[in-house]
């Protein structure tokens, strides 16, 4: 037996998953060689069953079995019973060929009851052959189905090797994943089992295969099948918490697959529709443990405000304002103005939209927002109605070493975008914020409090003597993943290069977002904002850096401490164990989207602002960096320097 396994390991039979398949007449021509053997079973069973006293049938029986044959082929042609795959037949198949055969059989036994009732003559068909019959065709048809479907299936097992996985999910998404797999001869995967964390499940078996709580004893069984891999539906992604519920899985080492969206699969190319399928089944990354569920989004506002509507983006090549564009590209704005210093961001982004949204009208232009000169032929020009200020350098340990240029690009940038929304007529001015504005401890973070300090008392002063002026909305979160510069990619190239990961303190924790979920907030924001608003996003759980990193490492496949190390560096200058997204002494109001929530915040007068957002300028751009950073201290008092050689002036 062990050798028979073994023939059957080989090459050998790899062939037989790659045969064509089998035409619907040769199809057609089985069931019906089939139909002529159960009514030759069911009439030698029927007349040794009832020998004595049994009824002469009118016509002979050769021309019973012409009769029952062609019957049946008419009702297989009335159900195309013969248009499917055999190696993919499922249940409706089944059905579909058990009706064919009640029909034909109930057909004929009616024929019997017209003759019977009708002449004199005896009955063309024995009555109780024909039920025979039915039930014999049915075992047979549905039969030789399995029977294909079954060698098949282990043939095709054996000779691609395939690598056994649990399914996470017993819902309609996990159950679709499980006959994806089985029904795809080429699928590197083979379901053995699913997992479940509900209890309701627990003592059923589905498709054939057991269903396993979420305990320690499920990894003993999978180790005992020889399980590395699991495969996760997007779906159920969505309603977990993918760190929390999945954290089992990559403390022991096994490999998390997800698969692309999918609901069911055209019969015509079966074959074609699950290979692609199968083929996007890919690693889970760490984006996608951080993901929360679905954010909800007013389409109806954001449209409102977008459509048919000039929207100018600066910074409009970096992670956020590329994801804002192509966000706002799909609310069939009139034209986008990409404002961008970087020139080779933006040239890809350029190459990357025009094919994908060819009806926008995009503009293009190089441009800093720190030269008013420079920016406002383009407010003149193109009168923007709509502004997201995604400009700014955001760099800590970089800004604390260059305060000027952190105080030159995301104050005065924002300061001249500002003025010239107010001066050309923009209905909506919004700004990307951050959670370092808050109880900043660095220069980067100081620099965008004073930024949103300056555009809150701007429109203040503006809405006491007109109420449709610029709304100037300010929105503030966290970490964004994926970014330029951000913590995954960095670790992806340490892990890339064999380690160690560089960790700055064990303790230190960051709230995180991806770059699809912030952007989507920043415009469901500027549809509720009325003007000097700070929106505040639901950030979620902080997660600890030194978890995300071990992750990172079980995800790539290795051991954390083992094959990959992680050193941890010290704090950065002005870089903090936690950020907070409200000041002490801010609190919250809530909207109507749970996500999203307005900070209480202190209000300034402009006049005061303007004259120190003056005076800080002109400090940074004649290059004083201590009397530039205390300026910024006297503007924000809660601004005390952390590890930071600026630390003296708080004294």
């Amino acid at each position: 037996m062990k050798r028979i396994k073994e023939i059957f390991t080989t090459d050998m039979f790899s062939h037989f998953t790659n045969i064509s398949y089998l035409p619907r007449w040769g199809v057609l021509l089985l069931d019906l060689l089939i139909i002529f053997i159960a009514f030759s079973v069911s009439l030698v069973v029927g007349s040794n069953l009832f020998k004595y006293g049994f009824p002469a049938a009118l016509i002979p029986v050769w021309a019973q079995l012409l009769a029952v044959v062609g019957v049946q082929a008419i009702f297989f042609f009335i159900f195309h019973t013969y248009s499917g795959i055999l190696r993919y037949s499922t249940f409706v198949d089944t059905i579909k060929v058990a009706i064919s055969v009640v029909c034909a059989g109930a057909l004929l036994i009616i024929v019997n009851l017209i003759f019977k009732h009708s002449t004199t003559s005896p009955t063309p068909f024995f009555t109780t052959s024909l039920i025979i019959y039915v039930f014999i065709a049915i075992c047979l048809l549905f039969g030789w189905r399995v029977a294909i479907k079954t060698i098949f299936e282990y043939i095709s097992t054996k000779a691609h090797r395939t690598k056994k996985v649990f399914i996470y999910g017993t819902q309609s998404a996990g159950l679709s994943i499980a006959k994806m797999l089985k029904s795809n001869v080429n699928s590197p995967y083979r379901p053995v089992g699913f997992i479940t964390r509900h209890a309701e499940n627990l003592q059923h078996s589905l498709l054939g295969m057991k269903v396993y709580p979420v305990d320690d004893k499920l990894i003993f069984a999978m180790k005992a099948k020889n399980v590395n891999d699991v495969i996760v539906s997007p779906l159920v992604m969505q309603k977990i918490n993918p760190l929390k519920d999945l954290e089992i899985f990559l403390e022991n080492n096994f490999n998390l697959l997800v698969t692309p969206y999918f609901t069911d699969f055209s019969t015509e190319k079966v074959e074609e529709s699950i290979a692609q399928k199968v083929g996007r089944i890919e690693s889970i990354k760490v984006e996608d443990l951080l993901e929360r569920p679905t954010i909800n989004l007013n389409h109806t506002g954001i449209q409102q405000i977008l459509d048919g509507n000039t929207v100018m983006i600066t910074g409009a090549a970096g992670s956020i304002g590329s994801e804002i564009v192509r966000q706002v590209a799909k609310r069939n704005p009139s034209g986008i103005i990409l404002l961008e210093m970087a020139e080779s961001p933006l040239h890809d982004l350029i190459i990357e939209l025009r094919p994908q949204f060819p009806t926008i009208k995009f503009v293009h232009i190089i441009a800093d927002v720190r030269n008013r000169d420079m920016i406002e032929p383009i407010f003149k020009e193109y009168k923007p109605d709509v502004v997201f200020h995604a400009a700014a350098y955001k760099h800590v340990p970089l800004m604390e070493d260059f305060p000027p240029q952190a105080i030159l690009a995301n104050v005065l940038g924002t300061k001249n975008v500002a003025d010239l929304s107010v001066g050309y007529g923009v209905k909506r001015f919004v700004m990307i914020s951050t959670d370092k504005a808050v109880n900043p401890t660095n220069v980067m973070g100081a620099s965008k409090r004073i930024a949103e300090i300056y555009v809150q008392s701007l429109y203040l002063q503006l809405a006491k003597t007109n109420k449709d002026c610029t709304k100037f909305i300010t929105t503030r979160f966290g970490n964004v993943l994926g970014s330029n510069g951000s913590v995954v990619p960095y670790f992806k190239k340490q892990i890339a290069n064999g380690g160690p990961i560089t960790v700055t303190h064990p303790d230190i924790i960051r709230y995180f977002m991806t770059i699809p979920e912030a952007s989507s907030l920043v415009l469901e924001a500027a549809t509720l904002g009325n003007g000097g608003e700070i929106f505040v996003f639901d950030m979620g759980q902080p997660v600890k850096i030194a978890d995300l990193a071990k992750n990172m490492i079980r995800l790539a496949g290795f051991v954390p401490g083992r094959d990959i190390e992680i050193v941890y560096t010290g704090l950065r200058p002005g870089e903090k164990l936690y950020e907070e997204l409200l000041n002490q002494k801010e609190t919250t109001i809530p909207t109507s989207n749970e996500k999203i929530m307005v900070a209480k915040v202190r209000e300034y007068e402009y006049d005061m602002v303007s004259k120190q957002v003056e005076d800080l300028i002109l400090l940074a751009q004649k290059g004083m960096v201590f009397p530039a950073v205390q300026r910024m201290k006297d503007i924000v008092p809660e601004f005390r320097s952390k590890n930071s050689i600026y630390e003296q002036l708080d004294k």
